[in-house]
């Protein structure tokens, strides 16, 4: 019993341990979880890295507008053209002189027959009074080969008469009657040289009024391609100091609308058929026409025909050139189409055989499955995908994907179409 007593601990030696092994279990405690916080900042650090390495870049892109969808006369096929006149003319002297007068500026008003221009016709007016003096000489000459004859024509007579009455030898009465034929082939030659001396005045005449020019019709000067001093030439020549023009008239009461048609489409075009034209300057003022015409040619190269196409009413403020959009109508009493917009054709993509819009929604891109009626040109018409306000990428970036980030640059409303 006393060994095992004296293996006891003392209370008095534990009572003064227990404080210095508190305190170090404490500092452990506060070590490990200082490593803990630092570790942890350490990892949400790299996380934060890496995830700002990752991440995608927002695309920019330009979109389009979807306005309201409206339903009416719907249109079979569209097609982009320009005005022309079918009468126009470039206005030039039929011969060769410098100009002495120009009296008319660009978009000037002309009547038929104004005088515009003049050349110097010193020269022609010469030629004219040269041409009338060879005109008198040659009926002078006619005179006098006429009364030469008129002598002949007695002595063949006379001589004639001599001979039957035997003084004087047949052979003398011969030669007075061939004297008597060639005085009637020269004066029948005379003749003809007046004639040609008429047509050398008549030619003159015809040159010195050349050197006036008139407007061919009523109309506009549009261009103005010569000044005073400068030649003028029906024909080109070298050297460009030879203007071939004086200016260029066009009559605005022929205007209209010519339009390349795709080959594939031609089939819905008709003669007389209805259309609706705007143009591109003012979109907002629409006119009303019909087909005039198929032109029967084709353009190999760029698979189209040519359609003349005229208002019913010409808008004076049409111009030569301006650009036009031609809506060829269905006829009255047909069944209506569906309705559709006109998007660009670069805002189509094609995906697994599937048409695709990008279209916008909470900045990010959102594929959407379109039905295309017609593609006509830079332009295709969506009848079914879309709806009213909805904002379709005009050019979606390569490699854009469903879902992804897009921030808008600009934006723009489509044209309200019909179907």
């Amino acid at each position: 019993m006393e060994n095992l007593d004296a293996l006891k601990l003392d209370a008095s030696h534990r009572s003064q341990r227990s404080p210095r092994g508190g305190r170090v279990h404490g500092l452990r405690l506060t070590v490990a979880l200082a490593g803990g916080v630092v570790v942890l900042v350490v990892a949400g650090a790299l996380t934060w890295r890496r995830a700002s390495r990752e991440k995608v870049p927002e695309r920019i892109a330009e979109v389009v507008t979807i306005g309201p969808l409206r339903q009416g006369a719907h249109s079979l096929l569209e097609a982009t053209g320009y005005v022309t006149a079918r009468r126009s003319a470039t206005v030039s002297a039929q011969v060769t002189g410098i100009l002495s007068e120009v009296n008319f500026e660009e978009g000037d008003h002309v009547r038929k027959g104004q005088l515009l221009a003049r050349l110097e016709d010193g020269a022609f007016v010469s030629s004219l009074d040269g041409a009338r003096a060879n005109l008198s000489a040659a009926n002078a000459k006619m005179v006098e080969i006429g009364v030469q004859r008129h002598q002949l024509e007695r002595d063949s007579t006379r001589a004639q008469a001599l001979v039957e009455r035997k003084l004087v030898s047949r052979q003398t009465a011969e030669q007075a009657q061939s004297a008597l034929d060639v005085s009637d082939a020269q004066l029948a030659s005379q003749r003809y040289g007046v004639l040609a001396a008429q047509a050398a005045v008549e030619m003159a005449r015809v040159n010195l009024a050349y050197t006036v020019v008139r407007a061919p019709f009523d109309g506009i000067v549009t261009i103005k391609s010569a000044q005073v001093g400068e030649t003028v030439s029906p024909l080109s020549a070298g050297g460009g100091f030879t203007r071939t023009g004086i200016g260029t008239v066009v009559d605005m009461d022929s205007l209209e609308v010519q339009v390349d048609v795709n080959e594939a489409y031609i089939g819905r075009v008709t003669s007389g058929m209805a259309v609706k034209i705007i143009l591109d300057a003012y979109p907002d003022h629409p006119s009303r026409g019909r087909v005039l015409a198929i032109i029967p040619a084709a353009d190999r190269g760029r698979a189209t025909v040519r359609v003349r196409v005229g208002a019913d009413q010409v808008d004076r403020r049409w111009l030569p050139d301006m650009g036009a959009k031609v809506s060829f109508l269905a006829d009255e009493g047909a069944a209506p189409k569906k309705e559709g917009v006109v998007l660009p054709r670069s805002a189509l993509v094609v995906a697994n055989g599937q048409a695709t819009v990008f279209a916008v929604e909470d900045g990010k891109a959102v594929s959407t499955p379109v039905v295309v009626a017609l593609a006509e040109g830079p332009q295709v018409r969506v009848v079914s995908g879309i709806r009213e306000g909805l904002s379709i990428l005009v050019a979606p970036p390569p490699g854009l994907r469903d879902g992804e980030a897009v921030h808008i640059h600009t934006t723009s409303s489509s044209d309200k179409v019909q179907p």
